[in-house]
């Protein structure tokens, strides 16, 4: 039964939105006359652009949402409810209407006779290449069930996993900012106050001193103006970022760096063997499953070792081989996809590869951390003590001069 986004008003005036299923929009203006609503608009909720698609609003899903609605749609395939009445329950079950608005539109598209795997084509933005490959693999298999159990774990995984890294920078990026707000309000109101009764003495300041009131007065007088361009700078960087020569070697400096290109890599790293292992595990040809991972990796570099992988596989080289060739891979991801090839079970060495290289990832951000957190405070104090220092030392020479 397709699906159509409507507005109405009660007989209090006030205004409802939301989703309902008809046979046609006549219909369903008719069923919400009978809930004692007066009917505003009613259009089809479609997934293409042209005039069905209504009020639609399109926005990429999050990654909490997709792996909540993933997960409920798992959890209904598997007690056997048939698809359209999961996919309707986990409408009702969302909690954005962005959200719902795009699972009726792919419901509207199942009824309407396609697949889901093809539903979901029709939102790319919301479904990623890897999400798709991996239910049309689950429909030619005929257990979706299973394999959006398995699709609802790897993206809990990777969201867990991102969550991790975040909260430990959390603590550093919070002292950076407060030792940030504390030297800017020390320059621009404190120092100015403070030096200024010096200054009416006519008493010769020390270079300390004389270097901070001068640092201070820029601060205060260009300040907008070196914010407005160190804004600017950061725009045009990403723009020049943008393109694949200077993106390169960006993405190839990053890799060499000696604590965050370790981590850099062990983090792409993990993705990608984590995407690759669902995609074999759900049936998903090597050569296609490679390429749909390949789309997660963020570096230019590894995507380009990828690609270079996926040719040499196309040719008959192992994977295992391949990768190692690109010499930019982790030891341990070879390794294990060889045994993987050599024993048949290359989706769950994949997986075990990606495990521990998350691992990795979490102990090298706790580390990082752990080393930021007293560095970040030393500095921190070094340049407040510098400036009261300053401040302090004409203060020192009055009263030597006063005895």
């Amino acid at each position: 039964m397709p699906s159509f986004r409507f507005e109405s008003a009660d007989a209090a005036g006030r205004i409802e939105k939301g989703i309902i299923e008809a046979d046609n929009a006549r219909a369903a203006r008719a069923a919400l006359r009978t809930r004692g609503q007066i009917p505003l608009s009613v259009n089809a909720v479609a997934a293409g652009g042209g005039p069905r698609s209504g009020m639609l609003q399109r926005r990429r899903f999050s990654e909490a949402e997709l792996a909540l609605a993933t997960r409920q749609l798992a959890s209904l395939l598997a007690a056997r409810l048939p698809l359209a009445a999961a996919l309707a329950a986990t409408i009702e079950e969302a909690e954005h209407a962005g959200v719902r608005e795009v699972l009726a539109a792919v419901r509207s598209e199942l009824v309407a006779g396609h697949r889901l795997a093809d539903a979901l084509g029709q939102f790319p933005r919301e479904f990623p290449e890897v999400y798709r490959a991996t239910v049309a693999a689950g429909e030619e298999s005929g257990d979706l069930a299973q394999v959006m159990e398995r699709l609802a774990v790897y993206i809990e995984e990777r969201q867990a996993l991102r969550g991790k890294i975040l909260a430990a920078f959390v603590y550093p990026a919070v002292v950076i900012v407060v030792a940030f707000a504390i030297v800017l309000f020390l320059m621009t109101y404190v120092v100015p106050q403070v030096v200024e009764v010096f200054r009416q003495t006519r008493q010769a300041l020390p270079w300390p001193t004389r270097l901070l009131l001068t640092t201070s007065e820029i601060i205060r007088a260009y300040g907008v103006w070196i914010a407005l361009v160190a804004v600017a700078a950061g725009v045009a960087l990403r723009r020049w970022l943008a393109l694949p020569g200077p993106r390169a070697a960006w993405d190839a400096a990053a890799l060499r760096l000696p604590v965050f290109g370790r981590m850099l890599r062990a983090v792409n790293t993990a993705r990608f063997a984590s995407t690759l292992a669902i995609l074999t595990a759900a049936g998903v040809p090597l050569l296609r499953a490679l390429e749909a991972a390949r789309a997660t990796l963020a570096n230019v570099v590894l995507a380009q070792a990828v690609a270079n992988t996926i040719a040499a596989v196309r040719e008959g080289t192992a994977l295992s081989r391949a990768l190692g060739a690109a010499k930019v891979f982790p030891p341990m991801l070879v390794h294990l996809a060889a045994s993987g090839e050599a024993t048949g079970e290359l989706a769950a060495m994949l997986e075990r590869a990606a495990k521990n290289l998350a691992r990795e990832v979490e102990r090298r951000a706790l580390l990082l951390t752990t080393l930021l957190e007293p560095l970040l405070i030393l500095v921190m104090g070094a340049v407040v003590l510098g400036i009261v220092l300053a401040v302090l030392m004409p203060i020192i020479e009055i009263n030597q001069l006063v005895r």
